[in-house]
């Protein structure tokens, strides 16, 4: 028999508001099957490591590969990578992949470096910023003291937690989903979240930036950059005044690069020197000779980048206009997706509805989020198709639009 010590252990590691919701009966005797097999969809096997027991893997959203659907779930690019992007990574594709890459990738650091007017040695290369992001978790929030970030967030920072065993603590959003710098406690283990926020879409200006940044200068803050791009403005202006500073970006959003798993860090130079440190200390090579070549040109292809954003960002405010005479709730969003919500209809049916009907979203069973979808940015074409099927399936559902 479980004793309730046990059922709240089990409720605390695995993260069960995803799965429960805000009600937990403890005398349901279901629950704790249903947590278990929540938790491994594998089968428990005697080889595994006992630190399996306490982790929730990040689930990344649909990649169906057996169907042709319209995909405005994973916050890709819509647009192709540069015709000089494309023309680089052929030529990489040579007898010399046979050869080891440069393990510091010195030629896309430095031309990170030129772009954002910084040194080589305060820019740190990654595969993938999922990879920048777990290797920062390591080398500069292993303390004694917890970890902050929202509790509305990008959801692999709570599986880096368990996995590298970071205390954390998630102060709440906003009724408006707006991070609360006032919640933020002056004492932690560092800070990190995501500008615009994932999920959200919210962007914090620099001000409130520059405070917590002032307020906190005994601690690390990760400012997650990886939809920047699409209307925010960088911290990087920030970094020659706070060496506490650490911004993460990623190629995969705004520069169409999502299949060649490529982000990168930029701070202090202690701060890359540490992550350099850590790397080397798991794998010396974490992008090949392909990856830095395109991504490289990726970056100094400034008009394509530009051209692309700027799309993206029409597509955005257009969506968002025909929503909201829609009557859907429609989160100020300085990302390429949009957080929405109607009230006619609960957030898991209308994902539901317009994957059967060819368009998938993303749908998070959070609470507080649970009838709200995360819409990815397509071209003007892709949204304009979304906006008329969503009208469709309203109307089908209600009989008139609200």
């Amino acid at each position: 028999m479980t004793t309730a010590v046990e059922m709240i252990s089990i409720l605390l590691l695995s993260g069960l508001r995803q799965i429960a919701g805000d009600s937990y009966d403890f005398g349901d005797a279901g629950l704790l099957e249903k947590i278990k097999k929540e938790r491994h969809k594998y089968p428990m096997s005697k080889y595994w490591s006992d630190i399996i027991n306490r982790l929730q893997p990040y689930e990344a959203g649909e990649q169906p590969q057996n169907q042709r659907y319209l995909k405005l779930n994973t916050n890709e690019n819509p647009y192709p990578p540069s015709e000089n992007v494309i023309k680089e990574i052929k030529e990489a594709s040579s007898e010399l992949l046979r050869l080891y890459p440069d393990p510091d990738a010195n030629e896309l650091r430095e031309a990170i470096a030129e772009y954002y007017g910084l040194e080589k040695d305060n820019v740190f290369v990654g595969n993938g910023s999922d990879e920048v992001l777990a290797l920062s978790f390591i080398t500069l929030f292993k303390s004694r003291r917890p970890v902050v970030f929202p509790d509305i967030t990008y959801s692999f920072y709570p599986s880096y937690c368990a996995l590298f065993d970071i205390e954390s603590i998630c102060p709440p959003l906003t009724g408006e989903f707006e991070i609360d710098i006032d919640q933020i406690p002056l004492k932690s283990g560092g800070i990190i979240f995501p500008n615009p926020n994932a999920i959200t879409g919210r962007y914090m200006d620099l001000g409130k930036i520059e405070r917590i940044l002032e307020e906190n200068q005994e601690s690390v803050v990760i400012i997650d950059e990886a939809y920047i791009d699409f209307g925010g403005e960088s911290c990087v202006s920030l970094l020659p005044r706070y060496p506490n500073l650490l911004i993460v970006q990623t190629l995969s959003k705004s520069r169409s690069l999502a299949g060649l798993r490529v982000g990168f860090a930029m701070g202090d130079r202690q701060l890359i020197d540490g992550l350099n440190i850590v790397k080397n200390s798991f794998n010396s090579y974490p992008l090949d000779r392909i990856a830095i070549k395109g991504a490289t040109e990726a970056i100094r292809d400034k008009a394509y980048f530009e051209k692309c954003c700027d799309l993206i960002i029409n597509a955005r405010e257009w969506t968002a206009k025909a929503l909201e005479l829609l009557s859907f709730y429609v989160v100020p969003s300085k990302a390429n997706f949009l957080f929405i919500k109607h009230d006619s209809c609960d957030g898991k049916s209308l994902y539901e509805d317009l994957k059967m009907r060819g368009i998938l979203v993303r749908h998070f069973n959070k609470p507080g989020i649970m009838n709200f979808l995360r819409v990815s940015i397509g071209t003007l074409d892709d949204m304009n198709k979304f906006v008329n099927v969503v009208k469709e399936i309203i109307q089908d559902k209600y009989g008139k639009l609200k």
